[in-house]
């Protein structure tokens, strides 16, 4: 239930006419009038309408936290449902975790790792570890992409089920799939290995996807018990979600000044027209009033949002990025160079661990099925082709070792570096001991050479 139409439920018949007069003197007009997204109407300028704000606020307040414990409830019983030792069920829980794979920053992290796995490099190797570049465009293909974004999804959603598409001819000659397809997990009953035909269904009536000739078109990926991540994730975007939505609510009430005007005419067309003058007030506001009238700016005294919406919200960020990439400086700010290197290693320790996934799906999986299927790829194992990294300083120490023992052919600084390299010339004489580059003269004009970054 949206927050707003929980705070309609609560004071029922809020709203609040505008432009009604009172005794001399009284506050009057509008100016203050503020509109909810469900149509409320609160007349800010009013003492009774004011009183009735800071009512709303206390009892939204109450309510957006009675919300939230009603969520954890249900993801509680969700999980329940879904551990069930005798009939389980994940249908409640995969509608909790549709909602938690919408928050902006859980996507960012998931998106950072899984970008890292995306841009490597893979190769088939024969077994006697040589590289067989030919077999590898069977792979370089838009469904295996799309097959290892399933795979890396499964650290989240838990247990996935793949389905190969049919065999098909490309252009090329070369055979290829289709495409891949995800089992809608709310059908799949992987503590025993069944397919219901409907959500939620008996799971004693459904297809036995392990068994032939159904497993030779599925790929089974992650622990038949395992439930993701986002089963923990859960815990943090359910109250954030709130803090934002009451957040917004807040700012729709107090973001603004409150326009008072006074006046002490007891003329109830003078007290119209100054209503609608407020009411009409915009950027560049300027109003014609009589000389007993008075308009007043106050501004809200509520300045604590920021502390109390934002430090949550930046909390449950926090927690989120600790929970998928194990460390938060890659994806937010950080407070040293010495931290960020060893968040860094740590983020880096778990891409290996989310690449083997990939690897040995593919290997145990992947590769075989595709063999039964009729592809010549038997004997070849997949592998990430992992290039050595260097510092700048060990890659300088190690091309000058190269260059000083042996003979370098000049493509590769100019493939490297993108340099056009031309022939090699003679070295030229060292020069005498305690001549240096900036102590030389020129041959020509004898001026003093200087170093070209001094």
């Amino acid at each position: 239930m949206n927050i707003l139409e929980s705070m309609k439920r609560i004071i029922p018949g809020l709203a609040a006419s505008a432009g009604t007069g009172g005794p001399a003197g009284q506050e009057a007009g509008d100016g203050g009038r503020v509109t909810l997204r469900d149509g409320t109407t609160i007349d800010l300028s009013r003492r009774e309408d004011r009183r009735r704000a800071r009512r709303i606020v206390i009892d939204l307040q109450r309510q957006t936290d009675a919300l939230v414990k009603r969520d954890l409830a249900g993801w509680r019983q969700a999980h329940q449902l879904a551990i069930s030792s005798e009939s389980p069920n994940r249908q409640a829980l995969y509608d909790i975790y549709r909602d938690v794979d919408l928050d902006p920053h859980l996507r960012g992290c998931i998106g950072q790792l899984q970008g890292f796995i995306l841009s490597k490099a893979f190769r088939l190797t024969r077994p006697d570890g040589e590289p067989d570049a030919d077999a590898l465009g069977y792979l370089e293909t838009a469904w295996f992409k799309k097959f290892v974004r399933y795979v890396l999804q499964q650290r989240y959603w838990g247990h996935s089920l793949i389905e190969l598409g049919d065999v098909v001819t490309r252009e090329d000659g070369r055979m290829s799939l289709s495409g891949v397809s995800l089992i809608p997990r709310k059908h799949v009953v992987p503590e025993f290995g069944r397919v219901t035909t409907y959500p939620g269904g008996d799971w004693t009536q459904g297809i036995p996807y392990r068994e032939r000739p159904w497993s030779d078109w599925l790929v089974e990926v992650g622990d038949p018990a395992d439930l993701g991540l986002y089963l923990s994730a859960a815990i943090q975007t359910i109250p954030k979600k709130y803090a934002l939505a009451f957040w917004d609510s807040f700012a729709e009430m107090f973001g603004l000044p409150i326009r008072i005007a006074k006046t002490a005419s007891r003329d109830e067309k003078d007290k119209e027209a100054l209503g609608k003058m407020m009411d009409t007030m915009g950027s560049k506001a300027w109003a014609v009033l009589p000389a007993e009238a008075e308009i007043e700016l106050k501004e809200s005294s509520r300045g604590d949002a920021y502390n109390v919406y934002d430090r949550r919200i930046d909390r449950a960020n926090s927690e989120l990025s600790k929970l998928v990439l194990l460390v938060t400086m890659t994806i937010e700010d950080g407070a040293s160079l010495s931290q960020s290197q060893v968040h860094y290693k740590v983020l880096q320790n778990l891409i290996y661990e989310t690449a083997d996934l990939v690897r040995d799906t593919v290997n145990d999986q992947l590769l075989p099925k595709l063999v039964n299927l009729g592809f010549p790829l038997r004997g070849l194992r997949f592998d990430w082709d992992d290039p050595v990294d260097y510092s700048p300083e060990q890659q300088r120490a190690f091309e000058e070792m190269v260059l000083n023992n042996y003979e370098v052919d000049g493509s590769y600084f100019a493939d490297k570096y993108g340099l056009p390299v031309g022939e090699r010339r003679d070295n030229a004489q060292a020069p005498p001991a305690g001549v240096t580059l900036s102590t030389r003269k020129a041959a020509t004009d004898g001026r003093e050479e200087r170093p070209f970054f001094d």
